[in-house]
């Protein structure tokens, strides 16, 4: 009974959340919510065409893997996902999605990101989706393929993605939070614009705002800083984009640290807010920050992190890992910390 209770909830989530699609958008999220609700079923093995080494992604049962991650597939998009061991599922409990970066798999962004040891003490779930080398050799969300629809068709597999692992487990949908890195904070970013109602905060650590380029030549561009702001993506009136936390490194070679500022203004804009003073903080032998709050009538619309002398790296991630830099302030905790304080608006 508790099960279907959760599950009508999380339905009635997804319906206000389908409504802020555009028309165009409802149909591909339509299909890709019904083909992730479809009870799943056996899947009949294929020869593969002979003389090639590429696998076509195929269901794979959940697998118990180390640290208490399991391994699954929602219609073709993998993942993995992290439920802290022991934590009781009788009541909602809060999801946050991870999307990695460029050359990054879904195991070694845990590693760098230490999410999962967050989320154990704390006691939340993290779904961290993968992208399939056969869409990007290089392992990066097409966050930029708005042109040929690639990016919207990505964007919706992972969002099928949360509806199905938000159903399979005790998943509060008033308290979900979204967060990535480079190009996964692009696609961060992309998802709360279609879906803004599935997501109480979303975190774009050193990525590019959604409009900002709508193919690869684009995407260089943007990321060199030589883009012309542009609006974002359209919304229905009245609905409200969730908060945004923008970290971003002044050091940064790969994205240009223009890109911080340029993303949290378009959100500022959209929503009418103002900045506040900004503020310095330092915690330490840590990188210095600059954070700026933006905030429409006491709401906050958006944060912008400035770290000094960060370059394209998780702040303050494991030594160990590419792409990770443990002298800065630490992103995991500092977007976990956001999120709660979004998450405590739902109660209020």
């Amino acid at each position: 009974m508790a099960r279907r209770v959760r599950s009508t909830i999380f339905s009635r989530s997804i319906q206000r959340s389908l409504k802020a699609l555009t028309r165009s958008a409802v149909r591909a999220g339509t299909k890709a919510v019904k083909q992730a609700l479809r009870p799943s079923k056996p899947v009949a093995r294929k020869r593969a065409p002979a003389k090639t080494t590429a696998a076509r992604p195929k269901a794979v049962a959940a697998v118990k893997l180390p640290n208490g991650f399991t391994v699954g597939v929602a219609g073709a998009q993998r993942y993995r996902l992290f439920v802290p061991p022991g934590l009781r599922q009788t009541a909602g409990l809060p999801l946050l999605v991870m999307l990695h970066g460029c050359s990054q798999t879904t195991e070694a962004f845990a590693a760098s990101t230490r999410m999962n040891q967050i989320a154990a003490k704390e006691g939340f779930v993290v779904l961290y989706p993968e992208q399939n080398k056969l869409a990007n050799l290089q392992g990066c969300w097409n966050w930029h393929q708005s042109s040929s629809g690639k990016a919207q068709t990505e964007a919706d597999a992972i969002f099928a993605t949360i509806l199905q692992v938000g159903q399979r487990h005790a998943i509060d949908p008033r308290r979900i939070a979204l967060a990535g890195l480079s190009a996964g904070a692009s696609m961060a970013a992309l998802l709360a614009v279609r879906h803004p109602g599935l997501f109480r905060a979303v975190a774009m650590h050193s990525g590019i705002a959604p409009g900002m380029a709508h193919s690869l030549a684009g995407a260089i561009k943007a990321m060199r800083g030589h883009s012309v702001a542009a609006p974002l993506l359209p919304l229905l009136a009245g609905t409200h984009l969730p908060a945004l936390l923008v970290i971003q490194g002044s050091a940064d070679h790969v994205v240009a640290p223009s890109n911080g500022s340029t993303v949290a203004q378009l959100w500022a804009t959209r929503e009418a807010a103002k900045p506040g003073q900004a503020r310095a903080v330092q915690r330490g032998a840590r990188y210095p920050a600059t954070v700026t709050d933006y905030k429409a009538r006491g709401r906050l619309v958006a944060t912008l992190c400035d770290i000094k002398g960060l370059g394209h790296a998780w702040s303050g991630g494991a030594a160990s890992q590419a792409y990770s830099d443990p002298k800065g302030p630490d992103a995991s905790r500092m977007i976990w910390a956001f999120a709660l304080k979004q998450f405590a608006k739902v109660a209020a």
